[in-house]
C-alpha cells in the first residue's frame, strides 16, 4: 500500500508497505525493518525477544515503539513489555498498516517514536 506523508527533510518516512517489504524515504528494504526518525535498518526478527529489539534500546531516545505484526494482532510476551518499559520504551503492538500510518503521524508531530515492522503477509 502506498502512503502519502509530509515530514521535515532528513526524516525516515514510510512510503510503502507490502508482503515483499517496505520503502522508506526512497529506499526499498526486503523483509522486516526497524525504522527510527534518523535511520532505517533491516530487522532479523525471527522471534520477538529482547535480543531482537535491543537495537531500539541501544538507539536511545525512543519513548514509543510501534510493533507492526503483519496483518493481524498477536499477543506480546509480558516479559518483553516489562523489559522495554524498564528501558524507558512503551510498546504498542498493532497490524503493520496501522503501525506504518501511526509512525508517520507521530514523526510529523516530532514525537520520539520508532517502528519494528513485519511485512503484512
Amino acid at each position: 500500500m502506498e502512503l502519502i506523508a509530509v515530514s521535515p527533510a532528513g526524516r525516515q518516512i514510510i512510503e510503502r508497505y507490502a508482503a515483499s517489504g517496505f520503502r522508506v524515504s526512497g529506499t526499498v528494504y526486503p523483509g522486516p525493518v526497524l525504522v527510527f526518525p534518523d535511520r532505517t535498518m533491516l530487522w532479523p526478527a525471527a522471534a520477538l525477544t529482547a535480543e531482537s529489539l535491543a537495537p531500539v534500546v541501544e538507539h536511545g531516545g525512543v519513548e514509543l515503539l510501534l510493533l507492526g505484526l503483519g496483518r493481524r494482532m498477536a499477543p506480546v510476551a509480558a516479559g518483553l513489555r516489562v523489559w522495554l518499559k524498564a528501558s524507558g520504551v512503551s510498546l504498542e503492538p498493532m497490524d503493520t498498516g496501522a503501525a506504518c500510518r501511526t509512525y508517520n503521524v507521530l514523526l510529523a508531530e516530532d514525537r520520539r517514536v520508532a517502528a519494528a515492522l513485519l511485512p503484512p503477509v
